[in-house]
């Protein structure tokens, strides 16, 4: 599957459905019952730091920063629908930034060395080149610092439900491995009445990576959020898997 295939087809979903995803996964969330900066702290006191982000979406995680004083904010992303709905939301909020529609893949012109701040909160698993998009973001960041980042766990993509019949007795929700951890290739998946084309990466895919950017991984989050975990009786299937295994995973690295 072509790169340029890819991109195109994420792009034109993206640009098709911006307005279902407005306002969803966006700071202070990281994702799906997962735990929230409220909890996590990652990123500390922003104000009067410089932030990028990629992938911004509908800017609701640059207005997060902006009510949280950082000083500057820039984002891009791939869909120029996306990023309309994140200028009229700002402007409307009275808040700054400077928006660029581009390709993560690709350097548009983004200042070197310049950033306190690089996030992403469920964006770079759209990447198709990992490594030259890590090798960009650690290019934007000044020396020590810091990039967060979200994005689906690679179980999630694994491990479905089932419902087993055996003999007289039934086991509901039982876990079933759908999918090879160690299969990295692209596949298709329908959403709404679009199509999306995601790649489903191991865990060492991201850290090894980001180690050759000149990182260094200072907190990894596997977790489900509390709610989910002391979660009882009738609860939905999403749920019953976060108490199972992490459905999001989250990672804080800084810049050598």
């Amino acid at each position: 599957m072509r790169n340029e295939e890819i991109i195109e087809t994420n792009k034109t979903y993206w640009n098709d459905h911006a307005d279902l995803w407005f306002g969803t996964t966006a700071l202070p969330e990281y994702g799906v019952r997962f735990p929230t900066e409220d909890d996590l702290h990652l990123f500390g006191d922003v104000s009067g730091k410089s932030m990028l982000e990629i992938c911004c979406g509908s800017g609701h995680s640059l207005l997060y920063n902006a009510n949280r004083g950082a000083k500057e904010l820039w984002g891009t992303d791939l869909s120029q629908k996306q990023l309309d709905n994140a200028s009229k939301l700002l402007e409307e909020s009275g808040c700054q930034a400077k928006l660029i529609c581009a390709k993560m893949e690709d350097d548009p012109g983004i200042p070197k060395e310049y950033f306190d701040y690089v996030y992403s909160i469920y964006g770079i698993g759209w990447t198709t080149d990992l490594q030259g998009t890590f090798d960009k973001i650690a290019s934007y960041l000044k020396k020590d610092g810091i990039f967060i980042f979200s994005w689906h766990h690679t179980m999630n993509y694994c491990i479905a439900w089932s419902i087993e019949e055996r003999k007289d007795i039934f086991f509901d929700d039982k876990p079933v491995m759908m999918k090879s951890y160690y299969d990295e290739s692209h596949f298709r998946m329908p959403v709404h009445d679009g199509e999306i084309i995601l790649c489903n990466r191991k865990m060492s895919t991201y850290i090894n990576a980001l180690a050759k950017a000149g990182f260094v991984i200072e907190q990894l989050v596997e977790e489900s959020d509390k709610a989910s975990l002391e979660a009882t009786g009738d609860i939905d299937i999403k749920t019953k898997k976060a108490k199972w295994m992490p459905l999001s995973f989250c990672i804080k690295a800084r810049k050598l």
